[in-house]
């Protein structure tokens, strides 16, 4: 044990992370070789056996990582409730789809048929899609019915392994690869050490926002890393079947938790954020909160319920309650503002000239780039010290743009008033 903790710290010495991150990304790309033998030996088995190589499989790699219980820090820490936050993502949604199968199927949506238990599943089968290897440690998510199926072999047949996922899972994993080569190089640029420094407050205000968008979006990478690193092996043990396309061929979509070229082509944060980043929760609070949440009669209080469940399921630090709060009031203010401008038929003229859409298209990148930072800083260092510290210095100019949108709201409507009716 002394010589593999020495051997795991000189190593996360020489790529600049700690231990317990190292463990973590080692026992995702275990995930891997898991998976081979998944496909060489264990598929076509009895479902006793295979529930019983995916609690094997998913408890080791636990005890790899954690061994003991100990409680956080004022850090983003890598402990036993990491894991436990995914399971209680995973546990809730099984519950919510046993109470649904308890409903006639008249009441369902057809969301909810294609997942819902009209039998609670055995004790084997609970532990089995628990510990599932590829997604037990950080996600992804899916549903007890598509564990069910995947054992049952409903994919493929119950002896077939499948071999068109073999290049999906590849690309997956050589992406995955290069994002972290991204981060490493990002890192070393625009570092925690940098932003809480001297120097970074010394900078003039134009640099110290535009530094803050960067390590922001450099941030990102990170986890963009590690989904990219669990959806490949999801994609090779098979679980990421996703159906097949118009021409028959297979889809391997199912466990993707990013979309690449939208995340990095991002114009806002209603949508193209959203709808790029962390596809897998978002698609989970959706079915399983914000739509059960209808009963409030208002969009924005589901929405607002969806984010504080969300920063109660994170966990007590102020951070996660100051980033979905920031999250709110940008997504009601991009959404406000663009029914604003696509009532007014000058405006919309004007964006059809190459030129202006060029110029739209750099403006709203720009302006993606560097409202990341405040929006991602609360999350990621957590402590209330820290990102009111790191505000303080860039004056909070992403509290003043959403947040004071209530403000000058009326002047926009004023500058920019509704198309009128032909007939007028």
């Amino acid at each position: 044990m002394d010589v593999e903790k020495s051997l795991l710290g000189s190593l996360a010495n020489a790529v600049g992370i700690g231990e317990p991150a190292l463990k973590l990304l080692l026992s995702i790309l275990f995930g891997y070789p898991i998976a081979i033998v998944y496909r060489t030996v264990i598929v076509g088995k009895p479902p006793a056996i295979q529930h019983a190589y995916m609690i094997a499989c998913g408890l080791l790699l636990g005890f790899y990582n954690f061994g003991y219980c100990y409680t956080s820090t004022d850090s983003y820490d890598i402990v036993w409730t990491m894991p436990h936050c995914i399971l209680t993502l995973r546990l809730t949604g099984l519950a919510f789809d046993l109470y649904d199968g308890s409903l006639p199927e008249d009441k369902l949506s057809n969301d909810q048929k294609k997942v819902v238990l009209r039998e609670v599943p055995s004790l084997l089968e609970m532990a089995g899609y628990t510990y599932f290897p590829t997604s037990f440690l950080v996600g992804p998510q899916f549903p007890m019915k598509k564990y069910q199926d995947f054992i049952g072999g409903k994919f493929h047949g119950a002896n077939v392994v499948p071999s068109d996922n073999l290049e999906p899972a590849i690309r997956r994993l050589m992406l995955g690869l290069f994002y972290a080569g991204l981060h490493t190089v990002g890192a070393s640029y625009y570092s925690d050490d940098y932003l809480f420094g001297d120097e970074y407050a010394a900078m003039p205000l134009w640099k110290r926002i535009w530094d803050l968008g960067m390590w922001g979006h450099f941030v990102l990478y990170k986890y963009i890393t590690i989904w990219l690193f669990c959806e490949g092996s999801c994609i090779l043990i098979g679980i990421a079947y996703n159906g097949k396309n118009e021409k028959g061929e297979s889809k391997w979509d199912g466990s993707a938790n990013v979309k690449l070229l939208l995340f990095e082509t991002a114009q806002n944060f209603n949508s193209d954020y959203i709808s790029a980043f962390n596809i897998n929760t978002n698609y989970w609070m959706l079915q399983y909160i914000y739509k059960r949440l209808k009963f409030l009669g208002n969009k924005y209080y589901s929405q607002l319920g969806v984010l504080v469940y969300l920063a109660l399921w994170h966990g007590l630090h102020s951070g996660y309650y100051m980033c979905f709060f920031m999250e709110f009031i940008s997504v009601m203010m991009e959404k406000e503002l663009e029914v604003i401008l696509k009532r007014n038929e000058f405006f919309l003229e004007r964006l059809q000239d190459p030129v202006a859409s060029k110029i739209k298209w750099v403006v709203l990148k720009l302006y993606t780039l560097i409202f990341m930072g405040p929006c991602i800083l609360p999350l990621a260092v957590l402590k209330f010290d820290k990102w009111w510290l790191i505000y303080s210095r860039t004056y909070f100019y992403a509290h003043l743009f959403w947040g004071g949108w209530i403000l000058y709201k009326p002047l926009v409507k004023k500058l920019l008033p509704p198309r009128r009716d032909k007939r007028e």
